[in-house]
């Protein structure tokens, strides 16, 4: 085959054009983005049978001020509404699967109600996931301070 101008055009049209293409999501990406999703979906509402499904028994829930929580204490606080969350926004999210695992990362700007009194946070968040039968479950997740 001759190459052409044309060719070498199109070529290049395609090389330049190739970083900007989207990602495509895989299947699993998007069933943890539906998790992530679906947790703090749960959390609005606290829903403690949809929050106990969707994290791992032996789940460590890291707040940005250094508590710690497990299962237990995530889903009481929640479902018993000693946080009340009226507003969760998820922005930068990503997802890196590898396995049965996957990390999730984004920026995580929520108003509550804890203990009566009202507040917001603006802080980063990672969790770590795992699939489970099937279903993906919240087994880590760490909030942090951004700057």
């Amino acid at each position: 085959m001759r190459v052409t101008r044309r060719h070498l055009a199109a070529g290049a049209l395609a090389l330049a054009v190739l970083p900007t293409i989207a990602h495509a999501e895989s299947a699993d990406e998007a069933a943890v983005n539906k998790a992530v999703d679906d947790l703090n979906k749960a959390m609005i509402a606290a829903d403690k049978a949809k929050l106990e499904a969707l994290v791992a028994d032996q789940l460590s829930y890291g707040h940005s001020g250094g508590r710690i929580e497990t299962k237990q204490q995530f889903v009481d606080v929640v479902a018993g509404k000693k946080t009340t969350y009226k507003s969760i926004t998820i922005s930068e999210p990503t997802v890196q699967v590898t396995g049965n695992n996957a990390v999730a990362r984004h920026t995580y700007a929520v108003e509550f109600e804890s203990d009566g009194k009202p507040g917001s946070a603006k802080i980063g968040v990672m969790q770590v996931w795992v699939k489970d039968g099937g279903s993906w479950k919240l087994l880590a997740r760490q909030a942090f301070r951004t700057s």
